[in-house]
């Protein structure tokens, strides 16, 4: 008698939907998403987040790994950054990728569409499903990084776009407890809670260190650590970055007041703040940043707020294939 085999899971495309994202958008457009993207694509599996995530729990990301796992050769992330961020999550486990041939495809339809932007995408759900459908790839680089999560342990995530510290860590905790500000949309939103956050914002010393040799003490207004282009609902804050270079672009804003902020509002959109005497631009693979002084230095990822410092970054070259 043989023993049964095990069924090898059927190649298919599945979609990871955050319903809550964009103020509920995303659920309320799912069945013209899913019309666009079965066009195109053919059956899509769709699988929907149940609840928020917390800095130990990161719902997108166990339903991507469990879609890979059954056969999914390609995931969609379909919400915001965040879920995007999510979703790239998934594709690991234990340190290890799970299906390395499988692809990433995004649909952004939250509050910051701020990863797309690096790649020309635009917010149109036909225009995208097309791209999705072509089938162009780019073999793009991650972040991974290990901070202090909430309840004070450490922990490890990958980020897709740009992870940063500081005043920008302070900022999307006000974004994501936003109500009335997102209803004017995701540039809006962030704009306001930046100046918001920013009036009351002081400094505070980090000391920063890279593998490329840089090892200083600097009082921190944001430090961005960028793998693309853009944060904060279309900020361009590291301009020069390239998703598949294999180093980050680390946009440090020392020494910043409110003032600074308001008269360099411009200046961020445009990205020509980098040519100011208050940003410093490195590039490397790591960044060690230690907080020097008692206040808790908070962490952005990608939108979402897992942590705080003392963190590590560390760039993956070449880790994931996305569709774009």
């Amino acid at each position: 008698m043989t023993s049964a085999q095990t069924p090898t899971p059927a190649p298919h495309v599945a979609a990871i939907i955050n319903p809550r994202s964009g103020g509920g958008r995303t659920g309320r457009a799912w069945r013209l998403i899913a019309t666009a993207l079965e066009r195109e694509l053919g059956p899509v599996r769709a699988h929907f987040t149940a609840s928020h995530s917390t800095s130990r729990f990161l719902p997108a990301a166990d339903l991507t790994r469990q879609a890979l796992k059954d056969g999914a050769q390609l995931v969609i992330a379909v919400g915001g950054d965040g879920t995007i961020d999510e979703v790239v999550n998934g594709f690991f486990e234990n340190g290890a990728p799970i299906n390395p041939e499988a692809h990433l495809a995004i649909l952004n339809t939250g509050t910051g569409g701020d990863f797309r932007k690096t790649f020309d995408v635009t917010e149109d759900i036909e225009e995208n499903a097309r791209r999705i459908g072509a089938g162009t790839t780019r073999v793009i680089d991650l972040g991974r990084l290990t901070f202090v999560n909430e309840d004070g342990g450490e922990a490890t995530r990958y980020f897709n776009n740009i992870a940063s510290f500081g005043l920008s860590g302070e900022v999307v905790r006000a974004v994501n407890g936003a109500r009335i500000s997102k209803l004017f949309g995701g540039s809006f939103a962030f704009l306001w809670a930046t100046l918001s956050t920013a009036f009351r914002y002081k400094t505070k010393p980090v000391r920063l260190v890279t593998d490329a040799g840089f090892n200083e003490v600097l009082n921190i207004g944001t430090c961005a650590v960028a793998n693309g282009k853009f944060f904060g609902g279309g900020m361009k804050i590291a301009p020069d970055a390239e998703p598949d270079d294999g180093l980050f672009d680390i946009i440090v804003m020392r020494d910043t007041t409110f003032g600074d902020m308001l008269s360099g509002a411009g200046a961020l959109r445009e990205g020509t703040h980098v040519t100011h005497e208050k940003v410093i631009h490195l590039r490397a693979r790591t960044l060690t940043a230690t907080p020097t002084g008692s206040e808790p230095v908070l962490l952005d990822v990608d939108g979402e707020a897992p942590g705080r410092l003392p963190a590590h970054f560390e760039i993956l070259p070449a880790a994931i294939t996305l569709r774009c």
